[in-house]
């Protein structure tokens, strides 16, 4: 689970069995909202299943009652306790244009683009991160910082082209139902 995949959602079960992969760390959830790590017999808290993710061990949280794959669940408790902590990796403006996006046409379209992202960001980060093996040259670290700019300023401008594109198909959508309703917009009704 360390890297984003966009595949089916029980991409690590075997087909035929709907069990994990033999491969997989199996991580059980139970009634009492504890999970137990298979691999190491031990109960573990939610910075481990993190540990997990950042030491990139493939992991599958399974609901012991219902025997439902609840990884997706998991990782989004991860995150939210990780943004209560310290800086926050996301604004409250992204959050809720996240929530917006649920639903929409759009839904697709946000979530791919913000998968594809971080993996460009990933790579470009493992990238650098090669071409600077070895090599710590104050020149270096201005080629870093400069990147990593130009990255921050590419992200901001297709994050508002996003989200420019979003605003505008939900205010389409919202004067296409105020002709249906036969309805012209608020300042109409008052000439």
């Amino acid at each position: 689970m360390g890297e984003l995949r966009n595949e089916p959602r029980n991409e690590l079960r075997n087909e035929a069995r709907n069990e994990p992969r033999s491969d997989t760390r199996v991580v059980k959830k139970y009634p009492n909202r504890r999970l137990y790590d298979t691999v190491e017999s031990r109960y573990i808290t939610l910075a481990d299943i993190r540990r997990l993710v950042t030491d990139k061990i493939d992991f599958v949280v399974i609901d012991k009652k219902s025997q439902d794959d609840i990884t997706r669940s998991i990782l989004l408790q991860v995150i939210a306790e990780q943004e209560h902590q310290g800086e926050p990796l996301m604004s409250q403006d992204f959050l809720s244009q996240i929530i917006r996006s649920y639903g929409s046409a759009m839904q697709g379209i946000v979530g791919s683009y913000l998968e594809q992202s971080l993996k460009l960001l990933s790579t470009q980060q493992n990238q650098m991160r090669e071409s600077m093996r070895g090599v710590m040259s104050p020149e270096a670290f201005d080629s870093i910082a400069s990147l990593t700019q130009h990255n921050l300023e590419r992200w901001r401008a297709v994050q508002e082209d996003i989200f420019k594109a979003m605003a505008g198909h939900s205010s389409n959508a919202t004067a296409s139902r105020m002709k249906d309703d036969g309805d012209d917009g608020p300042l109409e009704k008052h000439f």
